[in-house]
Formats: structure tokens, sequence, C-alpha cells
């Protein structure tokens, strides 16, 4: 399993709107492509302008087969509704690795 780690900042008036645009626009697409695993929303509570979003995938293969114009085009749908008020900040791939 990877993880897709991405980090924004988000002007903390809207935040919340982040996370809704974010559910209604992007969830959907990410949902259903090949090897989407689920999707979580994290926020800190010290620092309001803070999000983080964590996908999982089954795959780096699956995650990476995406099509480049499908993100692209969820990408400008997602800034055309918020107005580009947020920053992309840190973008990270992990793996999960389990011991027995």
């Amino acid at each position: 399993m990877v993880i897709e780690y991405l980090k924004f900042r988000v002007a903390a008036e809207l935040r919340e709107q982040f996370i809704q645009k974010d559910a209604e626009i992007w969830t959907p697409v990410l949902a259903r492509s090949a090897g989407f695993v689920n999707k979580e929303v994290w926020i800190n509570p010290q620092e309001q302008t803070e999000v983080a979003i964590v996908i999982r995938w089954e795959s780096q293969e699956q995650w990476q087969s995406v099509p480049k114009a499908v993100l692209d085009q969820t990408e400008q749908e997602f800034s055309r509704q918020m107005s580009a008020a947020y920053e992309l900040v840190e973008a990270s791939e992990y793996q999960i690795r389990k011991f027995s």
C-alpha cells in the first residue's frame, strides 16, 4: 500500500469551504480510479491554515496510472471554485511497512 500525503495552506476563513469542495470535486474522481483505497482529511487544531490530505492507494503503479488529463481537469475545476485561495506546500509518498 502507498500513501499520498498532501499538505495545503488555506486561509483560515476558507478552510471549511476547501474541505467541502475537495469532497465534492476531488474525492469522486479519485474514488473511481483503479487502486484507490480511501482518503482522509486532517486538520491541525493549532494551525487553522493547515489542511493535510492522506490518500491510500493499493500500489504506486495504480496511483500513477490516473491519467494526467483527468488530474489537470479536476485541479482546474477545484481551483476555479476555490478562486485559487490555497497553496500546496508539501507532497510526499509513503509506503506502509508491516512487521510480523
